[in-house]
């Protein structure tokens, strides 16, 4: 299924940024979903509930795959199921666990990245990820 949004729109939730590491082993790298600063009607929103939807949001974009990851351990083959996500994939990941960090963007806000061990990514998103909304 094809994934249909706006670039502004994807570039504003997920902005360009050097995460500044790689992930080793079986690990994946992605970078969280910024908030949304208005509503579609125009409405700014306050930075609290910003905040709120940032450490709440579950969805992320696939920066980056460990060598190892979606693979056996011990023979290194590659999993019957083949890769769950690849760079680029739009996932679900869990709200807590993994290794978190922000970089700043200056006037263009913060990037959040995280590192999942591969086996705690939930799910790919197969619609348009910027309608996925945070419990909130």
């Amino acid at each position: 299924m094809a994934i249909k949004t706006s670039e502004d729109a994807l570039a504003t939730a997920f902005p360009a940024a050097d995460p500044g590491i790689q992930p080793f082993g079986s690990r994946v790298l992605v970078q969280i979903r910024n908030p949304r600063q208005k509503t579609s009607g125009g409405i700014l929103i306050d930075l609290g509930s910003q905040e709120t939807e940032k450490w709440n949001t579950q969805v992320a974009r696939v920066i980056s795959v460990g060598p190892l990851a979606f693979k056996n351990r011990n023979t290194m083959e590659p999993w019957p199921e083949g890769d769950w996500c690849k760079t680029n994939d739009f996932v679900r990941v869990p709200k807590y666990g993994g290794d978190r960090w922000e970089v700043d963007l200056n006037e263009k806000g913060v990037a959040l990245f995280v590192i999942f061990n591969d086996l705690d990514i939930v799910g790919k998103v197969t619609t348009d990820p910027i309608k996925i909304r945070a419990f909130i």
